[in-house]
């Protein structure tokens, strides 16, 4: 139901009529309808819309979805129905509010819509399927250690201002050149930051597989704590088109303070941190609605952040209960210059490994099982010890899986890409290669890669024949003078163009 429905209409097919007996902001406390029910839609005379959350014998209190201030004594009538959003296949590419109204400058959706209600229980385990398929974020790092599945449900935590958004878009990315369906839900942000996702997007060719449900700051509390509700619903409706959907949930900790101030607001008893009691409840019944399905998936990535990298908060500890694992970006590796800041020791996937090749799980291991040895030996060295031959060889290498995994912001690495870099590191190729010409190795192969279908070719090659990391290492090994030979001449035609 939208602003525009007509309170005379609805008196008269009701025939119910109530008055405001308490207003406080974003509540409102209603008497003179008894037969209404939770979650129904209510309309004012003055064309304000609200949405019932509970109820005694007398009055009953309703959480406005519009910024107004309601008098005490204005009218009011019920709708006889749940609060439901009319969406269709056209929204691809859109930008809407969570009541689906287009915030992009363009007219609204054409064509039939379907309603769907917005606060569904999620459905049983009966109609789900074990993840099986891997993920691609494009991130090296994650890709590699923690590896994400289709329809699993991963939070990503960290501290303001640490890179957690950038590594979003480069998963919507990658995605979108898969085919998926990415929802970006963006919760009681800036309206300049909403601005410069939706221009993100457009400026990277990508809004046609894009829908961004957004609300800022500035938007009444409501439709803030309706904005997770109406991504997860079109997410469900391209789920059950059979498609494969990514949804993002940025942030649910403000979306929790929302929720922490209309409890209050309403006199709730206060729990812990001041958050209502049924804070958990609230979040675990949006998450849970996320997983693999007979026809599609709905792969979630809720955000939530934390202050001076605690992880140990009351919404965070929440949050990471209710999903399948987490990826923490650490605000030390970010001032380090780190990009991404992933801490790959304090992140972890429950699913994701299953989603992987036997080839990719046996690098990830190796991987792992390197990285804690490199973390050891450069405490072991920070005290100024002596190091051996082995110890030494083992920094370099480090140093240098260290320049890898620090990707950076603006690229996105294919698999059969990222496995080959690694087999590359391992062959010894660059050991006495300096930092900066590892980058430019690295840059110059990407392009190769994406460009040059020859270069391609012969590198997905190598990765489908490989069978173990030991047996990727000889087939780079054989072949790594081949590439790199057409890969300088490839930039060489490139340059002279």
């Amino acid at each position: 139901m939208n602003e525009s429905s007509q309170f005379r209409f609805y008196l008269e097919k009701i025939g119910e009529i109530g008055f405001v007996q308490e207003s406080y902001s974003s509540l409102v406390y209603v008497n003179g309808l008894p037969n209404i029910k939770p979650g129904e839609i209510v309309i004012f005379e003055t064309e304000d819309v609200g949405i019932t959350r509970s109820f005694s014998e007398e009055t009953a209190e309703v959480l406005l979805l519009t910024a107004s201030s309601i008098k005490v004594g204005t009218e009011v009538v019920r709708t006889d129905s749940k609060f439901a959003i009319g969406i269709n296949e056209e929204i691809l590419g859109r930008s809407v509010d969570p009541m689906c109204r287009p915030i992009d400058g363009k007219t609204g959706l054409n064509g039939e819509l379907s309603y769907r209600h917005i606060d569904i229980q999620p459905k049983g385990v009966m109609e789900r399927k074990e993840i099986t398929d891997h993920l691609t974020t494009g991130v090296c790092i994650v890709d590699l250690i923690v590896p994400l599945g289709k329809g699993q449900r991963e939070l990503i935590i960290g501290d303001r201002k640490t890179g957690k958004t950038e590594f979003l878009l480069q998963t919507v990315q990658s995605q979108t050149s898969q085919g998926t369906v990415c929802i970006y839900a963006v919760i009681g942000q800036k309206q300049k930051d909403i601005q410069n996702l939706i221009n993100f997007f457009n400026q990277r060719q990508t809004t046609k597989d894009v829908i961004v449900v957004a609300s800022s700051s500035m938007s009444p509390a409501g439709l803030i704590h309706l904005t997770p509700y109406t991504a997860m619903t079109i997410a469900e409706f391209f789920r059950d088109l059979g498609k494969d959907v990514l949804l993002i949930l940025d942030d649910m900790t403000t979306h929790a303070r929302i929720y922490r101030q209309i409890s209050l607001l309403a006199r709730r008893f206060p729990g812990r941190g001041a958050y209502p009691g049924d804070i958990f409840y609230l979040h675990s019944k949006i998450v849970e609605r996320a997983g693999n399905f007979e026809k599609g998936s709905i792969t979630c990535l809720p955000v939530a952040e934390s202050v001076l990298g605690d992880l140990s908060g009351y919404i965070q500890t929440n949050l990471m209960s209710m999903t399948d694992g987490h990826i923490f970006f650490d605000i030390d590796l970010y001032n380090q210059g780190k990009r991404p800041a992933i801490n790959p020791f304090l992140s972890v996937t429950r699913v994701g490994h299953q989603t992987q090749s036997p080839l990719e799980r046996e690098i990830s291991r190796e991987l792992s099982s390197f990285l804690v040895s490199y973390e050891r030996m450069k405490q072991f060295t920070h005290f100024g010890a002596e190091v051996g031959e082995a110890t030494r060889k083992i920094i370099d290498l480090g140093e240098r899986v260290d320049i890898v995994l620090n990707q950076g912001t603006e690229t996105i690495w294919p698999m059969n890409f990222t496995l080959i870099l690694f087999a590359f590191l391992w062959t010894g190729i660059w050991r006495e290669t300096k930092v900066k010409d590892i980058k430019q190795d690295i840059d110059m192969l990407l392009d190769a890669y994406l460009n040059s279908q020859n270069i391609k070719q012969k590198i997905d090659r190598i990765v489908s024949v490989s069978q173990t990391m030991q047996s990727l290492v000889e087939n780079t090994r054989k072949l790594s003078d081949e590439i790199w030979r057409d890969t300088r001449i490839y930039a060489q035609k490139k340059d002279s163009k």
